[in-house]
């Protein structure tokens, strides 16, 4: 089992950054592959980065590829989603999920754990 909470969402101006948090508990948190999703109001729960587990692999999604970067540290149980450049079409509601796999996957039915998401707001 693994249980993630996450952290760091807020309101933030078009151009700003926030950098996002996901604890994870259990200590086989270094077997998982880590992703981050986003769900807009109205909208369908969207894929954004994932990271493999020893954090060599790296996936982006082309909207947020350039500005967002999704780093993990294994000692610490925690992914992180550092999110520059922000734009208003990127708020949405941030999860935070565990994958079986070692390796990213953009695909949410490989992910068997998810945290309860943290609100991210650009203005304009």
């Amino acid at each position: 089992q693994v249980q993630l909470v996450e952290s760091g969402g807020g309101l933030v101006q078009a151009g700003g950054s926030l950098r996002l948090s996901c604890a994870a508990s259990g200590r086989t948190f270094s077997s998982y592959s880590m992703g981050w999703f986003r769900q807009a109001p109205g909208k369908e729960r969207e894929f954004v980065a994932a990271i493999s587990w020893g954090g060599t692999r790296l996936t982006y999604s082309d909207s947020v590829k350039g500005r967002f970067t999704i780093s993990r540290d294994n000692a610490k149980n925690t992914v992180y989603l550092q999110m520059n450049s922000l734009k208003p079409e990127d708020t949405a509601v941030y999860y935070c999920a565990a994958a079986g796999s070692r390796w990213p996957t953009l695909t949410p039915v490989d992910y068997a754990y998810w945290g309860q998401g943290t609100q991210v707001t650009v203005s304009s």
